[in-house]
């Protein structure tokens, strides 16, 4: 069978491992989770002794493939399974893909190999083997709904914490994509809430972002709450503390494409505060959004999406303005005076 490393890692002892288990794609975080849950399903108490690693990429000549189902076929003399793992096996699948396929046919029923490889084509008679009698592990990175639901999945499982969407989101703009990294943050933030049973928004901000993150939130809330001179003061210790030029317009980005978001759905028909809502704006700032919208006007409103493209593909280089001043027109363009 065939599934996204972070459903397995959820509950590892519900799945059947069979004879074989290949592990592909690009995540070595995820890889070394799934080999971590993997190894004392298997082993039990025996890891030490029941438990073989090789590096692929140097194999080809160190063991030949009749080697390696010797290797597989040897039980330890103190456990009744054997692990035998491959890292980096992509070059030893391609030069001696027909042996395994030989070897999938009557493997041994006493032992389990994992192949840690980058591609895995479904279509080739290797692949319709493992699927058959094994478990193929797409070890890649998560983006959008599925990232949140994993980091909300996660927190729920692993810390038993609940995180709301609009928090998974923020900690996903705050940190990347990179699991290892988000699952380091959700660490803290649980020990940083305590005995509270939810992180939120705020919590994130505290944790994950440091001051930076604070004075970008400041510089928003003074941009939509109309305080230009304020908003470029923020602007300003951003920029003279070291922060990115693009990482501080994706902050911008985060909170002003719901409010294009929202801005769309009026025009559709919905009222601009339930717009405001559908659109992902945190409960607590619907009011002020809904001041701010209503003062931008909708056909300001209706060129956001554009200022924040532009913006960036000007930072980028197409424009030979310093990145301060780019930034410093974006938020005159945002707060309605430009």
């Amino acid at each position: 069978m065939s599934l996204h490393v972070t459903e397995f890692l959820l509950n590892p002892t519900q799945h059947e491992f069979g004879p074989v288990i290949i592990l592909f794609g690009d995540d070595r975080y995820m890889k070394q989770e799934a080999i971590k849950a993997i190894e004392p399903i298997v082993l039990g108490d025996e890891e030490d002794t029941s438990l073989t690693r090789f590096e692929g990429k140097r194999l080809q000549n160190e063991l030949p493939p009749s080697a390696l189902f010797d290797e597989l076929k040897t039980v330890s003399m103190w456990g009744d399974k054997r692990l035998v793992i491959i890292d980096e096996a992509e070059k030893y699948v391609s030069a001696f893909r027909s042996k395994l396929e030989k070897y999938l046919e009557s493997p041994s029923k006493s032992s389990i190999l994992v192949l840690d490889v980058k591609s895995w084509s479904k279509s080739t008679r290797l692949a319709k083997l493992v699927a058959k009698i094994g478990l193929d592990l797409e070890c890649k990175e998560l983006k959008g709904g599925p990232l949140a639901k994993w980091i909300s999945d996660t927190a729920g499982k692993i810390h038993q914490k609940q995180i709301s969407r609009d928090a998974a989101l923020l900690l996903i703009e705050m940190v990347g994509t990179h699991c290892g990294q988000i699952h380091q943050e959700l660490e803290k933030l649980a020990t940083f809430v305590g005995d509270q049973p939810r992180i939120g928004p705020d919590d994130i901000r505290a944790v994950v972002g440091g001051w930076k993150a604070e004075t970008t939130w400041a510089m928003t809330g003074a941009l939509r709450d109309g305080n230009i001179s304020d908003a470029l003061r923020y602007l300003d210790h951003l920029l003279i503390a070291g922060e990115a030029p693009q990482k501080i317009l994706g902050g911008l980005t985060f909170v002003w494409r719901k409010y294009f978001k929202a801005a769309q759905l009026a025009v559709q028909g919905t009222p601009l505060k339930q717009a405001l809502k559908e659109a992902g704006v945190f409960p607590r700032d619907i009011d002020s959004s809904d001041r701010y919208l209503r003062r931008l006007s909708r056909q300001r409103a209706e060129k956001i999406s554009q200022w924040l493209l532009n913006t960036d593909l000007n930072l980028k280089g197409n424009s030979r303005l310093a990145p301060r001043l780019e930034l410093e027109q974006l938020l005159f363009l945002l707060s309605g005076k430009l």
